[in-house]
């Protein structure tokens, strides 16, 4: 055994609480390498009586390891762990100290889950878990009140620019809410509504007011009372790391220099404020003079910004808050936010936009998810720009899943593009079977998905600002098929736990391949998925124990052959197959 690659610690994704009851444990071994593994458990204090051996699973695998998962239920919620690692006949037990060729005697130097105590369970929200949101850029989804359209308003449909407005607002939405019902979405998402002087709304002015280009906290409330009455729930958008250039505390420094009140609520360096060579003398957002950070660890900030938080949960009754540039905020204002946050609604959704390895905020402590953009990368390399192979897909996917608790997983917010990217269909060159194979296994995957406005009705885009353009509302330039499209596979996903909540396995990703197969499997049923992304129908084989499998959209049965499944799938074709037991 390769004794070198083999890791494990006793915390974060390696060994976690899952429920007050559970405890899940990881370990990662060289690829191919080892070919079993046994976590050996019990509780210390009565070690002899409730020592047991538990089989670990391959969870998943990436170009290097393998990853190994068990699930144990102490009977005293305390836990005394080790690893019996066995290749062939070679046997290795790994303790927190070292390796040994026998097991230990006792279990003083074996690893500890000291005690499962409630508070330290990290705990997701569970309505998100069977969530489909849909996100809306209030300024392009809808103008249903031009009497509030800001100076300057261009036709409904022109071309996107940075700086121009459309008058899209909250009673555009209201009017258009039978649309995202009949669609099937239960959350939604609104990028920032709060008073701004730009179409996205990203410098906030004041945080404690709806801008009136979209409407009032009244007609907020309206929007939201609505949404629940359908059950739909509503996540709003705060930028906490900086605010916008006309921000009152900021003016007031702008205004008064160092002796201003609100010096301390700003990073400065050097007064009177400037600009010189592109760089603010204070630190900003990215190099952008109109967007100053805040500082959060001041307490005054600190105690306004948490007012926040607290004020539209209760005033206004939204479910949660989608969190923006939230890594370049610090921690412990997170902590604190969270505290304010769960107190207010122990129900609400905290999502972190961050798009690249998260772990530091996902301990439970600070957010419940964070806006899934590695996921994001693996799904358009492999199924738009075909820049990975299968295998190397599996393991991106792979990795991703390992690097979280599980309940982290199940709440990840996944997304195919957004007011940040190119449109998906565009990215796929307007080929809808690329963009309907991809949009499968957004629905068909771990975790919360995502639809960005227009979408389901081919809304075309490229980088901002053209991702940005007005929704379509004339049907006859709606794809009527990709909206039943998405519709389909949303009921599909609502209908069976296991796509929502069920384990995630490959079962063939091949090198230099371009078919798929995995399974998705809860107590409810089993699913099995098969993909073809390539311009021509291909085969699939795999070996399957089952007897018997029904396509869910078409109905037809399969009867497994020789423990093998041998099927011909259509050029960027899916079958989404139910294990009839």
């Amino acid at each position: 055994m390769f004794l070198e690659a083999v890791y494990h610690r006793p915390q974060q994704n390696w060994c976690y609480a899952y429920n007050g009851t559970t405890i899940h444990l990881r370990i990662r071994t060289k690829r191919n390498d080892v070919t079993s593994i046994s976590a050996m458990t019990g509780d210390k204090y009565a070690w002899d009586r409730t020592m047991e051996y538990l089989p670990m699973t391959l969870l998943t695998t990436d170009e290097m390891f393998d990853y190994w998962e068990c699930e144990v239920t102490p009977p005293y919620r305390r836990l005394k762990y080790g690893f019996l690692l066995q290749k062939d006949e070679e046997k290795c037990w790994m303790t927190e100290y070292t390796y040994l060729n026998e097991a230990p005697d006792n279990p003083d130097r074996l690893f500890e889950y000291p005690f499962i105590n409630p508070v330290d369970v990290f705990k997701t929200p569970e309505w998100v878990k069977n969530a489909v949101f849909y996100q809306i850029f209030p300024e392009r989804f809808a103008n249903g009140d031009p009497s509030i359209n800001p100076t300057g308003t261009l036709p409904w449909g022109e071309t996107p620019l940075r700086d121009n407005f459309f008058g899209g607002d909250l009673q555009g939405v209201i009017d258009h809410i039978d649309h995202l019902s009949n669609l099937g979405i239960n959350a939604l998402y609104f990028t920032p509504l709060f008073t701004a002087t730009t179409n996205h709304k990203y410098d906030t002015e004041d945080y404690l007011q709806i801008d009136p280009q979209f409407g009032d906290v009244d007609l907020l409330k309206k929007l939201v009372a609505l949404c629940h009455e359908r059950g739909i729930r509503v996540l709003m958008d705060a930028v906490f790391n900086h605010s916008g250039r006309t921000f009152a505390p900021f003016v007031d420094v702008q205004k008064n220099g160092e002796s201003s009140r609100y010096k301390d609520w700003f990073h400065i360096s050097k007064f009177p404020i400037h600009v010189e060579n592109g760089i603010p003398s204070y630190d900003t957002f990215a190099f952008e003079p109109l967007m100053p950070k805040l500082n959060t660890e001041n307490p005054e900030v600190k105690a306004y910004l948490l007012h926040v938080a607290e004020y539209w949960i209760k005033e206004v009754g939204i479910d949660g808050w989608r969190l923006d540039v939230a890594n370049e905020v610090d921690h412990q204002f997170w902590r604190e936010f969270r505290q304010v946050v769960k107190a207010a609604n122990p129900d609400a959704y905290i999502l972190g936009e961050i798009w690249h390895e998260s772990s530091s905020w996902l301990q439970g402590d600070q957010f419940d998810a964070v806006m899934n953009y590695p996921f994001t990368h693996a799904t358009l390399d492999f199924f738009v720009d075909g820049s990975t192979d299968a295998e190397g897909f599996s393991h991106a996917i792979g990795k991703q899943l390992a690097r979280y608790a599980r309940q982290a997983n199940e709440v990840a917010f996944n997304l195919l593009d957004s007011h940040d990217t190119p449109r998906l269909i565009t990215l796929c060159k307007e080929d809808k079977r690329k963009m309907k194979l991809a949009v499968s296994f957004l629905f068909t995957f771990i975790g919360t998905p995502c639809i960005y406005y227009g979408d389901e009705i081919g809304l075309t885009g490229d980088q901002d600002p053209a991702c940005r353009k007005c929704m379509e509302w004339d049907p006859e330039k709606q794809d009527q098929d990709l909206f039943s499209f998405y519709q389909e596979l949303i009921k599909i996903r609502l209908k069976y736990s296991a796509f929502r909540t069920g384990t995630f396995t490959f079962l063939s990703s091949e090198s230099r391949s371009t078919t798929l197969a995995y399974a998705r499997e809860d107590e409810q049923g089993k699913f099995i998925i098969l993909m073809n992304n390539h311009d021509e129908q291909q085969s699939i084989e795999i070996p399957l124990a089952e007897n018997r499998l029904e396509e869910i959209r078409s109905g037809e049965t399969y009867m497994i052959k020789n423990g093998s499944l041998n099927v011909t799938l259509p050029s960027y074709g899916c079958l989404i197959f139910r294990v009839v037991r």
